[in-house]
Protein backbone atom coordinates (compact mmCIF):
# COMPACT_ATOMS: atom_id res chain seq x y z
CA UNK A 1 0.00 0.00 0.00
CA UNK A 2 1.13 3.45 -0.90
CA UNK A 3 -0.17 6.54 0.82
CA UNK A 4 1.33 10.06 -0.83
CA UNK A 5 1.17 12.37 2.16
CA UNK A 6 3.03 15.80 2.45
CA UNK A 7 3.51 17.12 6.09
CA UNK A 8 3.17 20.10 7.33
CA UNK A 9 6.46 22.53 6.75
CA UNK A 10 7.87 24.43 9.25
CA UNK A 11 6.92 27.72 6.55
CA UNK A 12 3.33 26.71 6.33
CA UNK A 13 0.51 28.95 7.10
CA UNK A 14 -2.05 27.73 10.00
CA UNK A 15 -4.58 26.04 7.84
CA UNK A 16 -2.53 24.22 5.56
CA UNK A 17 -0.92 23.04 8.44
CA UNK A 18 -4.15 22.29 10.52
CA UNK A 19 -5.21 20.24 7.30
CA UNK A 20 -1.90 18.64 7.21
CA UNK A 21 -1.41 17.24 10.65
CA UNK A 22 -5.11 16.06 9.75
CA UNK A 23 -4.16 14.20 7.37
CA UNK A 24 -1.07 12.86 9.04
CA UNK A 25 -3.95 11.26 11.40
CA UNK A 26 -5.88 9.55 8.95
CA UNK A 27 -2.75 8.09 7.09
CA UNK A 28 -1.80 6.40 10.06
CA UNK A 29 -5.25 5.19 10.73
CA UNK A 30 -5.57 4.53 7.20
CA UNK A 31 -2.35 2.13 7.42
CA UNK A 32 -3.52 0.41 10.33
CA UNK A 33 -6.79 -0.50 8.62
CA UNK A 34 -4.89 -1.88 5.14
CA UNK A 35 -2.16 -4.08 7.11
CA UNK A 36 -5.70 -5.76 9.34
CA UNK A 37 -6.72 -6.26 5.35
CA UNK A 38 -3.71 -7.79 4.64
CA UNK A 39 -1.48 -5.27 3.02
CA UNK A 40 2.02 -6.73 3.76
CA UNK A 41 3.81 -2.92 3.32
CA UNK A 42 2.74 0.63 3.74
CA UNK A 43 4.68 2.86 2.14
CA UNK A 44 3.97 6.36 3.03
CA UNK A 45 5.25 8.98 0.26
CA UNK A 46 6.11 12.85 0.05
CA UNK A 47 3.46 13.91 -1.36
CA UNK A 48 3.89 16.99 -4.20
CA UNK A 49 4.46 20.29 -4.01
CA UNK A 50 4.17 23.05 -6.49
CA UNK A 51 6.44 22.82 -9.04
CA UNK A 52 7.48 19.06 -8.25
CA UNK A 53 6.98 16.19 -10.94
CA UNK A 54 4.31 14.73 -12.00
CA UNK A 55 1.96 12.37 -9.85
CA UNK A 56 2.50 10.20 -12.53
CA UNK A 57 5.65 9.59 -13.09
CA UNK A 58 6.06 10.06 -9.12
CA UNK A 59 4.46 6.73 -8.48
CA UNK A 60 6.02 4.77 -11.99
CA UNK A 61 9.53 5.59 -10.41
CA UNK A 62 8.19 4.29 -6.52
CA UNK A 63 6.82 1.00 -7.82
CA UNK A 64 10.23 0.49 -9.91
CA UNK A 65 12.31 0.89 -6.87
CA UNK A 66 10.09 -0.90 -3.98
CA UNK A 67 9.26 -4.02 -6.76
CA UNK A 68 5.91 -3.85 -5.77
CA UNK A 69 4.04 -6.37 -7.63
CA UNK A 70 0.66 -5.32 -6.34
CA UNK A 71 -0.69 -2.12 -5.08
CA UNK A 72 -3.50 -0.26 -3.51
CA UNK A 73 -2.58 3.64 -3.46
CA UNK A 74 -4.26 6.62 -2.34
CA UNK A 75 -3.79 10.57 -0.81
CA UNK A 76 -4.05 10.93 3.08
CA UNK A 77 -6.92 12.58 2.47
CA UNK A 78 -8.80 10.50 0.37
CA UNK A 79 -11.01 7.35 2.07
CA UNK A 80 -12.36 8.87 5.08
CA UNK A 81 -14.87 6.84 5.28
CA UNK A 82 -13.60 3.65 4.33
CA UNK A 83 -14.22 0.43 5.90
CA UNK A 84 -12.34 -2.96 6.92
CA UNK A 85 -14.50 -4.89 4.18
CA UNK A 86 -13.96 -1.88 1.23
CA UNK A 87 -9.91 -2.59 2.68
CA UNK A 88 -10.09 -5.75 2.16
CA UNK A 89 -11.51 -5.90 -1.40
CA UNK A 90 -8.75 -3.44 -2.71
CA UNK A 91 -5.95 -5.70 -0.88
CA UNK A 92 -7.34 -8.90 -2.69
CA UNK A 93 -7.96 -7.04 -6.36
CA UNK A 94 -4.43 -6.05 -5.62
CA UNK A 95 -2.81 -9.44 -5.05
CA UNK A 96 -5.15 -11.04 -8.31
CA UNK A 97 -3.59 -12.37 -11.37
CA UNK A 98 -3.94 -10.50 -14.97
CA UNK A 99 -4.70 -7.04 -15.04
CA UNK A 100 -7.70 -5.79 -12.44
CA UNK A 101 -7.97 -2.66 -10.35
CA UNK A 102 -10.63 -2.00 -8.26
CA UNK A 103 -11.27 2.10 -7.26
CA UNK A 104 -14.03 4.05 -6.05
CA UNK A 105 -14.80 6.19 -9.06
CA UNK A 106 -13.66 4.95 -11.83
CA UNK A 107 -13.55 8.44 -14.11
CA UNK A 108 -12.33 10.50 -10.38
CA UNK A 109 -10.56 8.12 -8.54
CA UNK A 110 -9.45 8.51 -4.97
CA UNK A 111 -8.12 5.46 -4.44
CA UNK A 112 -6.94 2.45 -6.44
CA UNK A 113 -6.21 -1.24 -6.32
CA UNK A 114 -3.92 -2.42 -9.16
CA UNK A 115 -2.44 -5.81 -9.62
CA UNK A 116 0.31 -6.42 -11.89
CA UNK A 117 1.47 -2.94 -11.24
CA UNK A 118 4.93 -3.63 -13.35
CA UNK A 119 2.59 -1.98 -16.24
CA UNK A 120 2.53 1.69 -14.31
CA UNK A 121 6.28 1.72 -15.81
CA UNK A 122 4.36 3.36 -18.60
CA UNK A 123 2.23 5.88 -16.73
CA UNK A 124 2.35 8.85 -18.73
CA UNK A 125 2.58 11.93 -16.37
CA UNK A 126 -0.65 12.41 -14.81
CA UNK A 127 -0.94 15.08 -13.05
CA UNK A 128 -3.13 13.42 -10.39
CA UNK A 129 -4.45 9.94 -8.69
CA UNK A 130 -8.33 11.07 -9.98
CA UNK A 131 -7.43 10.05 -13.67
CA UNK A 132 -5.40 6.63 -13.14
CA UNK A 133 -8.32 4.08 -13.42
CA UNK A 134 -9.44 5.72 -17.04
CA UNK A 135 -5.61 5.16 -17.97
CA UNK A 136 -5.31 1.41 -16.75
CA UNK A 137 -8.91 0.59 -18.72
CA UNK A 138 -8.42 2.89 -21.79
CA UNK A 139 -4.71 2.62 -22.70
CA UNK A 140 -3.13 -0.18 -20.43
CA UNK A 141 -6.21 -2.79 -20.95
CA UNK A 142 -7.14 -3.30 -17.37
CA UNK A 143 -10.42 -4.45 -16.55
CA UNK A 144 -11.85 -1.76 -13.62
CA UNK A 145 -14.48 -2.63 -11.07
CA UNK A 146 -15.71 -0.07 -8.78
CA UNK A 147 -16.15 -0.16 -4.97
CA UNK A 148 -20.05 -0.43 -3.68
CA UNK A 149 -20.95 2.43 -1.89
CA UNK A 150 -19.59 4.97 -4.41
CA UNK A 151 -21.03 8.14 -2.33
CA UNK A 152 -19.39 6.97 0.91
CA UNK A 153 -16.03 6.86 -0.39
CA UNK A 154 -16.10 10.14 -2.53
CA UNK A 155 -15.64 12.09 1.07
CA UNK A 156 -11.90 13.71 1.60
CA UNK A 157 -10.48 16.00 3.35
CA UNK A 158 -9.36 18.71 0.84
CA UNK A 159 -9.98 21.59 3.18
CA UNK A 160 -10.56 22.52 6.94
CA UNK A 161 -14.03 22.91 6.37
CA UNK A 162 -14.24 19.23 5.78
CA UNK A 163 -12.99 18.47 8.73
CA UNK A 164 -15.47 20.83 9.96
CA UNK A 165 -18.66 18.75 8.51
CA UNK A 166 -17.03 15.89 10.19
CA UNK A 167 -17.65 17.32 13.36
CA UNK A 168 -20.90 18.42 12.94
CA UNK A 169 -21.98 15.05 11.65
CA UNK A 170 -23.41 12.10 13.31
CA UNK A 171 -22.21 9.49 11.32
CA UNK A 172 -18.82 7.35 12.08
CA UNK A 173 -15.92 8.67 11.54
CA UNK A 174 -12.79 7.48 12.52
CA UNK A 175 -12.17 8.40 15.54
CA UNK A 176 -8.64 10.50 15.30
CA UNK A 177 -10.42 12.43 12.94
CA UNK A 178 -13.50 13.58 14.48
CA UNK A 179 -11.44 14.52 18.29
CA UNK A 180 -8.89 16.04 16.06
CA UNK A 181 -11.54 18.18 14.51
CA UNK A 182 -12.82 19.33 17.85
CA UNK A 183 -9.31 19.93 19.32
CA UNK A 184 -8.89 22.69 16.88
CA UNK A 185 -12.76 24.32 17.45
CA UNK A 186 -13.61 23.90 13.62
CA UNK A 187 -17.33 24.70 13.00
CA UNK A 188 -19.46 25.30 9.60
CA UNK A 189 -20.51 28.56 9.38
CA UNK A 190 -24.02 29.54 9.21
CA UNK A 191 -24.77 25.96 9.38
CA UNK A 192 -28.11 25.94 11.13
CA UNK A 193 -29.34 28.81 8.81
CA UNK A 194 -28.35 26.61 5.91
CA UNK A 195 -30.12 23.92 7.99
CA UNK A 196 -33.46 25.81 8.16
CA UNK A 197 -33.92 26.77 4.74
CA UNK A 198 -32.94 22.58 3.66
CA UNK A 199 -36.19 21.95 6.44
CA UNK A 200 -38.45 24.84 5.37
CA UNK A 201 -40.92 23.87 1.96
CA UNK A 202 -41.63 27.25 1.44
CA UNK A 203 -37.51 28.00 0.95
CA UNK A 204 -34.85 27.68 -1.78
CA UNK A 205 -31.99 26.04 -1.24
CA UNK A 206 -28.92 26.75 -4.31
CA UNK A 207 -26.41 23.84 -4.89
CA UNK A 208 -23.71 24.83 -7.23
CA UNK A 209 -20.38 23.03 -9.02
CA UNK A 210 -19.43 19.67 -9.53
CA UNK A 211 -22.14 18.05 -7.82
CA UNK A 212 -23.11 14.86 -9.22
CA UNK A 213 -26.58 13.49 -9.65
CA UNK A 214 -26.97 10.98 -6.95
CA UNK A 215 -27.03 14.33 -4.51
CA UNK A 216 -29.59 15.94 -6.54
CA UNK A 217 -31.36 12.31 -5.50
CA UNK A 218 -30.77 12.30 -1.97
CA UNK A 219 -31.66 16.31 -2.04
CA UNK A 220 -35.29 15.17 -3.23
CA UNK A 221 -35.98 12.37 -1.26
CA UNK A 222 -34.29 13.95 2.24
CA UNK A 223 -34.98 17.91 2.33
CA UNK A 224 -38.55 19.51 2.36
CA UNK A 225 -37.28 22.82 0.53
CA UNK A 226 -37.63 23.41 -3.21
CA UNK A 227 -33.48 23.16 -4.48
CA UNK A 228 -32.20 25.10 -7.23
CA UNK A 229 -29.48 22.43 -8.94
CA UNK A 230 -26.93 23.76 -11.17
CA UNK A 231 -24.36 20.69 -11.39
CA UNK A 232 -21.37 22.33 -13.52
CA UNK A 233 -18.01 21.61 -14.59
CA UNK A 234 -18.13 17.88 -13.58
CA UNK A 235 -14.21 16.25 -13.91
CA UNK A 236 -12.62 19.36 -14.13
CA UNK A 237 -9.53 17.57 -12.17
CA UNK A 238 -10.00 14.65 -13.91
CA UNK A 239 -10.13 14.82 -17.76
CA UNK A 240 -6.67 15.15 -18.35
CA UNK A 241 -6.42 13.87 -22.23
CA UNK A 242 -3.31 11.75 -20.43
CA UNK A 243 -5.50 9.34 -19.53
CA UNK A 244 -7.58 8.99 -22.64
CA UNK A 245 -7.26 5.75 -24.78
CA UNK A 246 -5.40 6.12 -28.01
CA UNK A 247 -8.00 6.80 -30.45
CA UNK A 248 -9.74 9.05 -28.40
CA UNK A 249 -6.31 11.24 -27.81
CA UNK A 250 -6.19 11.99 -31.29
CA UNK A 251 -9.45 13.65 -31.81
CA UNK A 252 -9.25 17.17 -31.75
CA UNK A 253 -8.85 18.94 -28.24
CA UNK A 254 -11.60 21.19 -26.58
CA UNK A 255 -10.70 24.45 -26.81
CA UNK A 256 -13.51 25.54 -24.10
CA UNK A 257 -11.68 26.48 -21.08
CA UNK A 258 -14.48 26.54 -17.95
CA UNK A 259 -17.27 28.58 -17.67
CA UNK A 260 -19.65 28.45 -14.97
CA UNK A 261 -23.00 30.49 -14.80
CA UNK A 262 -22.43 31.90 -11.86
CA UNK A 263 -19.09 32.51 -12.66
CA UNK A 264 -19.99 34.53 -15.92
CA UNK A 265 -22.31 36.31 -13.88
CA UNK A 266 -19.58 37.67 -11.35
CA UNK A 267 -17.42 38.07 -14.17
CA UNK A 268 -19.64 40.80 -15.05
CA UNK A 269 -21.11 42.72 -12.32
CA UNK A 270 -17.91 41.73 -10.06
CA UNK A 271 -16.99 39.64 -7.26
CA UNK A 272 -18.56 40.90 -4.40
CA UNK A 273 -21.91 41.01 -6.31
CA UNK A 274 -22.74 37.29 -5.44
CA UNK A 275 -24.97 37.78 -2.57
CA UNK A 276 -27.19 40.10 -4.58
CA UNK A 277 -26.61 36.90 -7.13
CA UNK A 278 -27.71 34.11 -4.87
CA UNK A 279 -30.43 36.65 -3.28
CA UNK A 280 -32.13 37.06 -6.63
CA UNK A 281 -32.17 32.98 -7.19
CA UNK A 282 -32.47 31.24 -3.70
CA UNK A 283 -32.45 31.36 0.43
CA UNK A 284 -29.73 29.83 0.69
CA UNK A 285 -26.62 28.41 -1.31
CA UNK A 286 -23.88 25.84 -1.09
CA UNK A 287 -21.01 26.93 -3.55
CA UNK A 288 -18.15 25.17 -4.97
CA UNK A 289 -15.75 27.99 -5.24
CA UNK A 290 -13.19 26.34 -7.06
CA UNK A 291 -15.96 26.10 -10.04
CA UNK A 292 -15.68 29.90 -9.82
CA UNK A 293 -12.07 30.13 -9.63
CA UNK A 294 -11.72 27.71 -12.64
CA UNK A 295 -13.97 30.06 -14.74
CA UNK A 296 -12.10 33.00 -13.28
CA UNK A 297 -8.57 32.08 -13.75
CA UNK A 298 -8.58 28.34 -15.77
CA UNK A 299 -8.26 24.57 -14.29
CA UNK A 300 -4.95 24.80 -13.16
CA UNK A 301 -4.39 25.22 -9.51
CA UNK A 302 -0.92 27.45 -9.80
CA UNK A 303 -2.92 30.02 -11.30
CA UNK A 304 -5.65 30.31 -8.08
CA UNK A 305 -4.74 31.67 -5.21
CA UNK A 306 -2.93 30.42 -2.76
CA UNK A 307 -4.72 27.07 -0.94
CA UNK A 308 -4.51 29.19 3.02
CA UNK A 309 -6.39 32.14 0.70
CA UNK A 310 -9.22 29.12 0.07
CA UNK A 311 -9.07 27.27 3.18
CA UNK A 312 -9.98 31.02 4.66
CA UNK A 313 -12.72 31.39 2.41
CA UNK A 314 -14.12 28.37 3.20
CA UNK A 315 -14.54 28.93 6.82
CA UNK A 316 -15.70 32.83 6.12
CA UNK A 317 -12.68 34.26 7.36
CA UNK A 318 -12.51 37.34 5.06
CA UNK A 319 -9.72 39.03 6.73
CA UNK A 320 -7.25 35.84 6.20
CA UNK A 321 -7.76 36.73 2.73
CA UNK A 322 -5.04 37.58 0.93
CA UNK A 323 -6.32 37.34 -2.96
CA UNK A 324 -8.85 40.65 -3.71
CA UNK A 325 -10.89 38.78 -6.04
CA UNK A 326 -11.75 35.87 -3.78
CA UNK A 327 -11.51 38.23 -0.55
CA UNK A 328 -14.87 40.30 -2.50
CA UNK A 329 -16.62 36.74 -3.35
CA UNK A 330 -16.04 35.50 0.41
CA UNK A 331 -16.89 39.06 2.13
CA UNK A 332 -20.24 39.34 -0.11
CA UNK A 333 -20.70 35.34 1.23
CA UNK A 334 -20.04 36.58 5.01
CA UNK A 335 -22.18 39.22 5.15
CA UNK A 336 -25.27 37.95 2.83
CA UNK A 337 -28.68 37.94 4.10
CA UNK A 338 -29.58 34.89 3.15
CA UNK A 339 -26.56 31.90 4.28
CA UNK A 340 -24.12 30.86 2.04
CA UNK A 341 -21.23 28.53 2.43
CA UNK A 342 -18.12 28.67 -0.01
CA UNK A 343 -16.20 25.08 -0.44
CA UNK A 344 -15.01 22.69 -2.76
CA UNK A 345 -16.55 19.51 -4.19
CA UNK A 346 -16.62 17.75 -1.21
CA UNK A 347 -19.12 20.06 0.45
CA UNK A 348 -21.53 19.65 -2.86
CA UNK A 349 -21.30 16.23 -2.87
CA UNK A 350 -20.45 13.58 -0.24
CA UNK A 351 -20.47 16.21 2.33
CA UNK A 352 -24.56 18.13 1.14
CA UNK A 353 -26.10 14.88 2.80
CA UNK A 354 -23.59 14.85 6.34
CA UNK A 355 -24.76 18.87 6.78
CA UNK A 356 -28.34 18.61 6.02
CA UNK A 357 -29.31 15.25 7.62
Amino acid sequence: MVIFHRSAGPDDPPLSRLLADARERLAGYQGELFRRAGADRVLVAPGARRGDRSWGRTLAELVAAERIRGLVVLGSGAGVRLRLDDARRLVTAASSPGRHAVTNNRYSSDLCAVSDAATLADLPPLPGDNALPRWLEESAGFEVDELPARARLAFDLDSPLDLAILAASAAAFPRPLREFAHEHGLTVPRLDDLRAVAANPRRELLVFGRSPSRTMAWLERNVPCRVRFLAEERGLRASTPLALGAVVSTLPARRRPPRATIGRLLAAHGPGALADIVGELADGALIDSRVLLADHLGPEEDAWPAAEDRFASDLLRTGDVKDRWLRAVTASAAASPVPILLGGHTLVGPGLPLLLR
